[in-house]
């Protein structure tokens, strides 16, 4: 390919910011935005419009400096409920990825061993140790045991649960209180058992994985949306004066994510709505960028959230959904 660059800015300024690359004219040195991204910290950049001669397409690309950005959680021991799979499993690694000690609870053990296998294989190196806890977080008298089998923890991520979608008729109270038990009344005693350790320790990080359905009323998914909104008002409550303690407590409000379990919903609803659950495409191109989110664009979210450098945020929601929330109108 020939290029040309028509105009160079340079400047030298920290910047921090979670920025894709991968390089594009590698003779020169130049770096396009594409995939693939890392945190990473820009220390010195030359900003460059190129125009590529065959084609005629103009694109800006830069030659860069770069560090890892640090976000100082090495050697921190997190607590990630609901691990097995999902937004858990993905927020597991990541913070494996930061050569965070990892306690993962699910309900399946086989498949929390496999995860801990392929977390050790790949960061063990640098120290990262991982312990398996195989658990039902719905029967209560579990919860003390395992507070107390972990001791003292830097994180958690209340993460489990998955709460039936459905209207009024759809959720009869059994199907109703089970969904509850585990990610409404779970997040709930959990935080209890841990937050006088974490105050008497000197502090630490609670956050909560909850789900925008808790701020987009749903009547389809009325048991999701009426325990997530609660779980976003918990969250407030005890995030607001947290500080006191050294303890902060945030909440992520997620929309569809790149899952299985999206995808199984999708389905659900393209058999109701369109007779076919085959024509489930139909449905996710309505969403913002006609996907859901890549799981990265959630977990890294919660990652940065339990770092230093978000050390003054507390009591409030973070939602991740492309602006589904915010897609309202008087007509």
């Amino acid at each position: 390919m020939t290029a040309s660059i028509i105009s160079i800015a340079s400047r030298r300024k920290r910047h921090y910011a979670r920025i894709p690359f991968l390089h594009r004219i590698s003779a020169n040195g130049l770096l396009n935005w594409r995939l693939e991204p890392k945190f990473l910290a820009i220390v010195h950049t030359e900003i460059m419009l190129v125009s590529d001669l065959d084609t005629k397409d103009t694109y800006l690309a830069c030659k860069a400096e770069t560090i890892d950005m640090d976000l100082r959680l090495k050697g921190k021991s997190v607590l990630v409920t609901g691990a097995s799979q999902g937004i858990g499993e993905g927020v597991a690694r990541s913070f494996a990825e930061e050569g965070c000690h990892l306690h993962l609870v699910a309900r399946s053990g086989d498949r929390l061993a496999a995860i801990k296998s392929e977390i050790e294989a790949a960061h063990g190196g640098q120290g990262v140790k991982v312990t398996i806890h195989p658990l039902d977080l719905t029967s209560s008298d579990v919860i003390n045991p395992l507070v107390e089998s972990i001791g003292d923890i830097d994180i958690l991520v209340n993460n489990a649960g998955v709460i039936p979608s459905g209207n009024l008729w759809d959720v009869d109270e059994s199907k109703w209180r089970a969904g509850w038990e585990l990610k409404v009344f779970g997040y709930i005693n959990l935080t209890r058992a841990i937050y006088p350790r974490m105050k008497a320790r000197g502090g630490g990080v609670i956050i909560n994985n909850i789900g925008n359905g808790g701020e987009v009323f749903d009547p389809n998914y009325v048991a999701g949306t009426t325990g997530n909104a609660s779980l976003m008002a918990f969250t407030r409550a005890m995030g607001g004066h947290s500080l006191d303690d050294n303890i902060r407590v945030v909440g992520v409000n997620p929309g569809p994510v790149n899952t299985d379990r999206i995808y199984s919903m999708l389905k659900k609803r393209a058999k109701q709505w369109l007779g076919d659950e085959d024509r489930y495409k139909e449905l996710e191109e309505r969403y913002p960028l006609k996907r859901p989110a890549h799981l990265h664009e959630i977990t890294d979210l919660i990652v940065f959230l339990a770092s230093y450098r978000s050390g003054y945020t507390s009591g409030t929601i973070f939602t991740v959904d492309g602006g589904i929330a915010s897609r309202r109108s008087i007509i």
